[in-house]
């Protein structure tokens, strides 16, 4: 076996193990985890939070391509995640009716760990 098989095998059980092979998964992440647009939108939304963006219903919902999603699933995803506290609404400052979204500082934990789990994975591997 090519070392590069081997690094793409490693990667591959790294991210499985973390994510959807987790049993303690958290259920934050696991709720993102339970489809391709969900998980595409996790890592988009916290990229963007990240980077310091702001991010409105509109934003929230062009941040992972159409094809992976109708306007109705990328739109019920977002309010179920407000709805279970995964994500936080507020009404901007400046427009009453524009609504401003950040993840809650227990998503943010829970993603963290995530990408820790992720990034250390290997680093135990080679030991």
């Amino acid at each position: 076996m090519t070392d590069k098989l081997k690094r793409a095998q490693r990667i591959i059980e790294n991210i499985y193990s973390a994510t959807i092979g987790n049993a303690d998964n958290p259920p934050s992440m696991s709720f993102y985890q339970s489809d391709t647009y969900r998980f595409f939108f996790l890592l988009s939304f916290m990229h963007e939070h990240f980077k310091g963006s702001e991010i409105s219903q509109e934003y929230a919902i062009s941040l992972v391509p159409k094809k992976y999603a109708s306007r109705i699933k990328r739109l019920q995803v977002l309010k179920h995640s407000v709805h279970l506290g995964y994500i936080n609404e507020t009404s901007s400052l400046v427009d009453k009716r524009r609504r401003i979204y950040t993840p809650s500082d227990s998503m943010i934990q829970d993603f963290l760990n995530m990408t820790e789990s992720v990034s250390t994975f290997n680093d135990r591997k080679a030991s």
